[in-house]
């Protein structure tokens, strides 16, 4: 069974920087491509980023030039670097694996930028 940890929220300031961390086991790390999604409470979760298996990269419009996300096949990880934050960034950040016809969760990190 895949199990999905997620780990680096926190308290920052606008401008400031976090690098989120999703470790990942139970399967084959490699064949999964991994996503990062955000959720504030009243609404739905949103995709921010993703990389496939081969390392192609998507990113939610809103975060492009600001947010990397990133994998290490030799640790199971993957990992979202986040520059230039704003208060409309603040969330619950889940990281999400996929492979047809499967899809896991992780249980979140809060992330919150405020003054």
């Amino acid at each position: 069974q895949v199990q999905l940890v997620e780990s680096g929220g926190g308290l920052v300031q606008p401008g400031g920087s976090l690098r989120l961390s999703c470790g990942f086991s139970g399967s084959i790390f490699s064949s999964y491509t991994m996503g990062w999604y955000r959720q504030v409470p009243g609404k739905q979760r949103e995709w921010v980023a993703d990389i496939t298996s081969d390392g192609t990269t998507t990113y939610k419009d809103s975060v492009k030039g600001r947010f990397t996300i990133s994998r290490d096949n030799a640790k199971n990880a993957a990992y979202l670097q986040m520059n230039s934050l704003k208060p409309e960034d603040t969330a619950v950040y889940y990281c999400k694996a996929r492979r047809w016809p499967n899809t896991y969760w992780g249980q979140g990190t809060q992330v919150t930028v405020s003054p």
